[in-house]
């Protein structure tokens, strides 16, 4: 049995400090928390998300295969309302976002079809936002 759904926590490096701001708080719009010289925590749409400084690290991306498209791995992000999906999506092209898979649905007519859009921060890390017109299907086989 579950209970109400918890926030997450969630750190993965930055390699600048200021960037992280600009891409975090400007272009996705997310409120800032507690900060030092090294981190920030990030409101993550009700999250607890950090970037952490750690400017000689790369991330280092796979991908796999999934509906035709190739998905990079590992990824983090979140599940929005369609609405919440939809003015992202048109927030990140204002911003020109360069997308890793453009937004659209994925698995269309299916089981656990979903809206779904892949892009990446200043640093490499790989962030997917996806929404679901029938919340049931999160987890449909």
């Amino acid at each position: 049995m579950r209970s109400q759904i918890q926030p997450f926590h969630l750190a993965v490096p930055v390699k600048d400090i200021a960037q992280a701001r600009a891409f975090y708080g400007e272009v996705l719009g997310l409120s800032e928390g507690r900060s030092a010289p090294e981190w920030v925590d990030w409101d993550f749409f009700g999250h607890q998300f950090v970037t952490h400084l750690a400017p000689d690290q790369v991330p280092q991306l796979h991908h796999n295969a999934v509906d035709g498209h190739a998905v990079p791995v590992p990824h983090f992000g979140v599940v929005l309302t369609m609405a919440d999906w939809e003015a992202l999506a048109e927030r990140l092209r204002q911003h020109n976002i360069q997308f890793v898979i453009e937004p659209h649905i994925r698995f269309k007519g299916k089981p656990g079809e979903q809206a779904t859009m892949f892009f990446h921060d200043f640093c490499g890390n790989a962030l997917e936002f996806k929404a679901f017109n029938d919340m049931s299907q999160l987890f449909a086989t």
